[in-house]
C-alpha cells in the first residue's frame, strides 16, 4: 500500500470462445480486480477504493454465411460493494451490408450502478440508440466510382426515456475511382447537460446543469488517393455551438512515404470559438507530427509528437515493437507530457508489454 492509500490489488480476466453455426460465434468473459489486505475506510485521511470488481457476462457475434449480415449482442453484470440494482449493461448491433444498400442499427442500456473498474464506462444511467442508412449509386462511366446519401442518428435517453442528446448527420460521399473521396455534410447536435460544462475549457464559467443547447453545422472532408507517396486529408466545419455561439473547426493531415522504411505524417487542427461573454473569442491550435520506421519485417519503431494549446501540453510517445513471432509481441514504450513554457514534467513512464499467441 502506498502513501496514498491504494491497496495492492491481484487482476484476473478469462475469455472463452466457441464457433458456432458457419461463422459465427458466442463467447464468455470473466473479469475480476480484488484487493488484497485492504479495509475501506479503515484511515479516513486516505482516499477509499472498492475492496473488489467483478464482470460476467456473455456475448454473440453474428457474421453470416454470405457476409451481408453481421452483428453483436451482449450481456453483462457487475458486482461492487454497496451497489446492488440496474448493475446490469446490455447492447447489440445489426448491420446489412448489400451492394447498393448498407442498413445498420445500435443500442446499449447501461444501468445507474453498473461498475467496470477494468476498463471505461464513461456514462450511467442511459440508453443509445444509433441507426444509420447508406445508399450506393454506381457510374458506368466517368471518374467517379461511387456516390450516394448516408443518414445517421444517434440518441440517448435516460432510463426514463427522456431524450438528453441527440447528434444527425446528413451525409453524401462520392468516391473516385482513384479511391480518393469527397464529402459535404450537415449536422444537427441537441444536448441537456447532465453537469456543469466550461465550452471552452477554460476556466472562465460553466454552463449550468440541465440547460439545453442545440445548433446546427455544416463540414466537408476530402481525402486523397490512398496508394499515393505524398498524401493528403482536409476537413472544415462551421456553425453553432454551446450557449448560441459558433464554431470553426479547420483540420488537415499531411504525409509521405519513403517506400518502404518511413512513412511521416503532420496533423493540424484550428479551433475558433465565438460565445457571449464571460467567454468571448477563443482560439487554440493541436499539432502533432509522426514518424513510423520499418526497421525490419519484425521490428517497427513510431514516435508521436502532440502540442495542445489549449491545454498548454506537450506529449511525446515513442513505441519499440518486435514480432519475434505470428500475433506475438514485445513493446517497449516511453511518454513524456510536460508544460512547455516554463518547462515543467508533468509525467513521464517507460512501459513494457509482452504478448504471447498460444493457440490449443
Amino acid at each position: 500500500m502506498d502513501s496514498t492509500g491504494l491497496p495492492a490489488q491481484n487482476f484476473v480476466v478469462i475469455a472463452l470462445q466457441r464457433k458456432i453455426f458457419a461463422r459465427s460465434n458466442i463467447g464468455f468473459l470473466f473479469i475480476n480486480k480484488q484487493s488484497v489486505k485492504y479495509q475501506p475506510g479503515l484511515d479516513s485521511s486516505k482516499a477509499v477504493y472498492s475492496l473488489y470488481n467483478r464482470n460476467i457476462g456473455v456475448e454473440y457475434n453474428l457474421a453470416s454465411s454470405n457476409n451481408l449480415f453481421t452483428g453483436k449482442a451482449l450481456l453483462l453484470k457487475s458486482f461492487s460493494p454497496g451497489k446492488k440494482g440496474q448493475d446490469w449493461t446490455q447492447a447489440g448491433n445489426l448491420l446489412y451490408a448489400g451492394r447498393k444498400w448498407n442498413l445498420f442499427c445500435q443500442y446499449e442500456w447501461v444501468g445507474a450502478n453498473y461498475n467496470a473498474e477494468v476498463g471505461y464506462v464513461p456514462r450511467q444511467d442511459y440508453i443509445k440508440i444509433n441507426p444509420q442508412v447508406i445508399r450506393y449509386f454506381f457510374p458506368k462511366a466517368g471518374n467517379i466510382l461511387s456516390h450516394g446519401p448516408q443518414i445517421n442518428s444517434t440518441y440517448f435517453f435516460n432510463t426514463s426515456l427522456h431524450q438528453t442528446d441527440n447528434e444527425s448527420i446528413l451525409s453524401y460521399l462520392i468516391t473516385f475511382r482513384d479511391r480518393s473521396t469527397f464529402t459535404g455534410l450537415v449536422m444537427h447536435d441537441y444536448v441537456q447537460l447532465l453537469q456543469p460544462f466550461d465550452p471552452t475549457n477554460t476556466g472562465k464559467d460553466f454552463l449550468a446543469t440541465g440547460t439545453k443547447h442545440q445548433w446546427n453545422t455544416a463540414g466537408i472532408d476530402i481525402v486523397s488517393k490512398p496508394q499515393s507517396l505524398l498524401t493528403y486529408v482536409f476537413s472544415g466545419r462551421y456553425g453553432g455551438y454551446y450557449a448560441q455561439g459558433r464554431k470553426l473547426t479547420l483540420g488537415g493531415t499531411l504525409g509521405y512515404r519513403f517506400q518502404p522504411y518511413v512513412s511521416i505524417l503532420l496533423s493540424a487542427s484550428y479551433n475558433h470559438l465565438l460565445l457571449p461573454l464571460p467567454w468571448g473569442k477563443t482560439d487554440f491550435w493541436l499539432i502533432g507530427p509522426r514518424i513510423d520506421l520499418t526497421l525490419t519485417n519484425k521490428l517497427f519503431f513510431t514516435t508521436f509528437i502532440q502540442y495542445n494549446e489549449q491545454a498548454k501540453n506537450m506529449n511525446i510517445n515513442s513505441r519499440l515493437q518486435w514480432r519475434y513471432k505470428p500475433a506475438s509481441d514485445l513493446f517497449l514504450v516511453y511518454t513524456d507530457n510536460y508544460l512547455p513554457v516554463p518547462f515543467s514534467v508533468r509525467n513521464r513512464a517507460i512501459v513494457l508489454k509482452f504478448t504471447y499467441w498460444w493457440n490449443i
